[in-house]
């Protein structure tokens, strides 16, 4: 699969200091120290190609660069992987609606996604795979699982052969990232693409792995498993094993992936012998008119639409940037224009071409701690203003970088000089 092209990206030299970032599964902000010396390696679940890219998207794919970015502070080389969930009922449901094919829908807003990326100045990953593309390996991961005794058969009335099931109970790996009681996971589960009231099964958790073929729907040839397609879950631990390898450095996406698609990655990580991800970094959620915003809800503010409407996406930019990558919060036509002030302030001030090694500094900071970008917003605020930042300033050493434009678009993507 194509992706997009990437911005210049021209780095300040390395800090060599490590990125700290949050971590669900221990609960705290840790630094991240890469697997393998010298490389960090980022996965981050990519869309269900419907309804893209509406600000929640923009959202989770501005804190993975913001992330990317930081690490490639620090002097480390970065690849990164991201899928394309082309092969999904909420996708096939909404080519049926419209009366197109799944594969026409799924073409077009994934070129369409490409161009918010485009526009928004987000890298592209080194690996970007949909899951009609990585059919084969899927397959020979699924049948691995069977050959390993983690998988079962549910009989299924409405096809010819039967689903395959993982049986979550052999690993005893269920909850091992969200920490979540069955409780909490019930509440979520159904609406999440489970089925825990699915007659046949082991476990109300265990999670799809091949559906058999049903009447309409695509299918693949999987030999033992039979015609059918992949469940959820095993797409991405594919597709993240042929990008980086497993286990790799840090899986993000957004905190509504905790559970169970990232607690269920792990655990097919797991079954299959090996451990998944070190780190797990998640995007809070973005709401619109009172509700979080979805495609079920239909309450979608779309980045292509803004654009295209005049909106600089650079204004976009800010406005992720005025909020921490973990809160949860509501979009507004307020936040636009303070955002766009922001923006020409910064513009102006960069104009000046003043070097103030102190503003950089406080850039990489807040970056490098937790991708603090309301603390990178209040530093940007002071120098277009020309005031001094607040604290006592660190003693720098006289070739530090002072040029806050060329710091703010390698840090933070923001193009500011005109």
């Amino acid at each position: 699969m194509h992706s997009w092209t990437s911005p210049a990206l021209t780095p300040l030299p390395a800090s060599g200091k490590p990125l700290r970032l949050f971590d669900t599964r221990a609960g705290r902000i840790a630094p991240v120290v890469p697997l393998t010396p010298g490389t960090a390696r980022l996965y981050v679940c990519g869309i269900t190609p419907y309804d893209a890219t509406h600000l929640g998207h923009a959202a989770t794919y501005h804190s993975a660069d913001l992330m990317r970015r930081a690490l490639r502070d620090t002097g480390l080389e970065v690849e990164m992987a991201q899928n394309i969930t082309d092969v999904d009922d909420p996708l096939l449901e909404r080519a049926d609606r419209d009366g197109v094919d799944w594969q026409e829908l799924a073409a077009s807003q994934v070129e369409l996604f490409a161009e918010d990326m485009t526009a928004l100045r987000v890298v592209a990953p080194e690996t970007y795979r949909s899951v009609s593309e990585a059919m084969d390996d899927i397959i020979a991961t699924v049948t691995a699982l069977h050959e390993r005794g983690r998988a079962y058969q549910v009989a299924t009335p409405d096809a010819e052969g039967e689903d395959w099931y993982l049986d979550l109970s052999v690993d005893g790996a269920l909850g091992d990232v969200s920490g979540w009681t069955e409780e909490q996971m019930l509440e979520v589960f159904a609406d999440r693409g489970g089925d825990p009231d699915r007659e046949g099964k082991r476990g109300r958790f265990d999670p799809l792995l091949w559906r058999a073929e049903r009447e309409g729907e695509p299918a693949w040839d999987a030999g033992v498993l039979g015609r059918g397609r992949p469940g959820w879950h095993v797409e991405c631990v594919c597709i993240a094993e042929d990008g980086l390898g497993l286990p790799f450095d840090i899986q993000a996406g957004g905190s509504d992936l905790v559970f169970p698609h990232h607690d269920l990655s792990a655990a097919h990580s797991v079954a299959l012998g090996r451990p998944f991800a070190a780190t797990y970094a998640h995007a809070g959620m973005v709401a619109y008119e009172g509700e979080k915003m979805s495609k079920s809800l239909g309450n979608l503010v779309f980045v292509h639409r803004l654009v295209r409407g005049g909106v600089d996406p650079m204004v976009i930019r800010l406005v992720l940037m005025a909020h921490h990558y973990r809160s949860d919060w509501e979009w507004s036509d307020d936040e636009l224009a303070e955002a766009g002030r922001r923006l020409e302030a910064y513009r102006s001030a960069a104009r000046r071409r003043d070097l103030r090694a102190d503003v950089v500094e406080a850039l990489r900071a807040a970056l490098r701690d937790d991708l603090d970008t309301p603390a990178a917003l209040a530093a940007l605020d002071a120098w277009a203003d020309g005031s001094a930042l607040p604290g006592t300033a660190e003693e720098l050493p006289a070739d530090a970088p002072g040029d806050v434009a060329a710091a703010t678009d390698a840090l933070f993507g923001l193009a500011l000089n005109d």
